[in-house]
């Protein structure tokens, strides 16, 4: 997931792939980011829920695969049935509900952006929560090796596209030598 933050330049006379990534922006701040909000400064009060009821965590987690994968308005159109409940069991039987949201809490302070001059891929699917546009993260991956608009694919990338994604992983890799 290439993450990047648009600039006052940028929201002066964007381009078609910005205008995108606008527009998706706009979406998560009014009817997405209830999760991130309550993950990052509540944790415990959501992860007590998350590891005390099944159904809480299933009703969960599965509304994030409703909204986060590349479907036709069902999860099942990205992900098989056995696929959604072996997810949801691993979280269940390992209790890591709690732990998955606190994380928000634990890493939101250090989200400031920076440079990064290591070497840098990006795989970007069209049903990331947040898309970013090479152009913004150009600005803040200053070696950025290899780039791929991919045509299918969603915030769970590698579990939607398993061999679109391992092809990526070469590809990026190939490319850093």
């Amino acid at each position: 997931m290439p993450i990047a933050r648009p600039t006052a330049e940028d929201l002066i006379n964007p381009g078609p792939a910005e205008q995108r990534a606008l527009a998706a922006l706009q979406h998560y701040q009014q009817w997405d980011s209830g999760y991130s909000t309550q993950q990052r400064t509540r944790p415990q009060t959501i992860g007590c829920a998350l590891v005390d009821s099944p159904v809480g965590l299933a009703a969960w987690i599965y509304e994030k695969m409703w909204s986060w994968t590349d479907n036709n308005g069902h999860p099942e159109d990205a992900l098989s049935r056995t696929a959604i409940l072996d997810n949801l069991t691993l979280y269940w039987l390992t209790a890591t509900g709690a732990s998955s949201a606190r994380l928000y809490w634990e890493s939101f302070g250090s989200f400031a952006p920076s440079d990064i001059t290591m070497p840098v891929a990006c795989s970007a699917f069209p049903k990331e929560i947040l898309p970013a546009p090479r152009k913004w993260v150009e600005r803040h991956c200053t070696n950025l090796v290899h780039w791929h608009d991919l045509d299918q694919g969603g915030h769970f990338a590698a579990w939607e596209q398993p061999q679109v994604f391992v092809r990526e992983l070469r590809e990026a890799f190939g490319a850093m030598g």
